[in-house]
């Protein structure tokens, strides 16, 4: 009876505050940036028990390390959240549901973007705290314009589909992650980090270059929609993947050239 008696009210406070539509937003940017905080002190504690180099890292370095786990964490997560959205769920189809497709969204979808929120609002903490040594302004402005456009997109439900077509990029975070990792240790000879190279080049390609492609196609097949949100939702649609198209290119270019060196040794 005394532990029911705890349960019933604890259930309450769950149902009708922590997961209530209009709670849902704020619990997820909180749980977002709770995530991040575990997921950097578990990566500090089984780095310094199961990596031999890590205790020999510079402090920085040792920083950027758990930095860069939060950030494959996040990817993994909101890269499968993302997927799911936009070619599993039916909520995004234009069979399934009546209704504009540019106004569509659910608790989870909502709860995903939120915690996404919560990552980059701490990454963006961490990098403007060491700066500019996790990062320089093109990451600062890279999370900037994220953080407007998912923050708004979970806030007013507009456009969540696009933000969810933005948010696939994010699968190629582990393998830049994972390249760092393996310079890092020494293995930047090796076929490990070749291979890894390759993966980034078909990755990045698709990603972050045919799949902005798509975004637009699907923006131009469904204008009629896309004009009727709000001028600050419709500024976002086009500006941020505008942006972040230029600086794929950008990126893209030197991920080409520097794979191109990198075979150009192993002959």
């Amino acid at each position: 009876m005394g532990i029911k008696s705890y349960q019933n009210p604890a259930e309450l406070l769950v149902k009708e505050y922590l997961l209530a539509d209009s709670f849902i937003p704020y619990t997820s940017i909180i749980c977002g940036i709770c995530a991040c905080k575990m997921v950097y002190d578990l990566t500090q504690l089984f780095s310094s028990v199961y990596f031999k180099s890590y205790p020999s890292l510079p402090k920085i370095q040792r920083t950027e390390w758990s930095n860069r786990s939060i950030s494959t964490f996040h990817a993994m997560f909101i890269t499968a959240m993302s997927l799911y959205f936009v070619f599993w769920s039916n909520l995004y189809s234009d069979n399934q549901y009546a209704g504009m497709v540019t106004f569509r969204s659910s608790a989870l979808a909502t709860f995903s973007l939120g915690a996404s929120v919560g990552y980059f609002l701490a990454d963006l903490g961490m990098i403007i705290w060491f700066y500019p040594s996790l990062g320089g302004m093109e990451y600062v402005l890279h999370h900037l314009l994220s953080l407007a456009a998912v923050a708004y997109s979970m806030l007013t439900g507009e456009g969540q589909l696009y933000t969810f077509m933005v948010l696939i990029s994010e699968t190629t975070t582990p393998g830049i992650n994972l390249r760092w990792y393996l310079d890092t240790v020494g293995m930047k000879r090796s076929k490990a980090y070749l291979v890894n190279g390759v993966v980034i080049f078909v990755a990045w390609l698709v990603a972050r270059v045919l799949l902005f492609m798509y975004l637009f196609y699907h923006i131009y097949l469904h204008y009629d929609q896309v004009k009727q949100m709000h001028s600050y939702g419709l500024l976002l649609i086009f500006v941020v993947p505008s942006v972040l198209s230029v600086m794929n290119l950008f990126w893209f270019g030197k991920i080409i050239r520097g794979l191109r060196k990198t075979l150009a040794k192993r002959q």
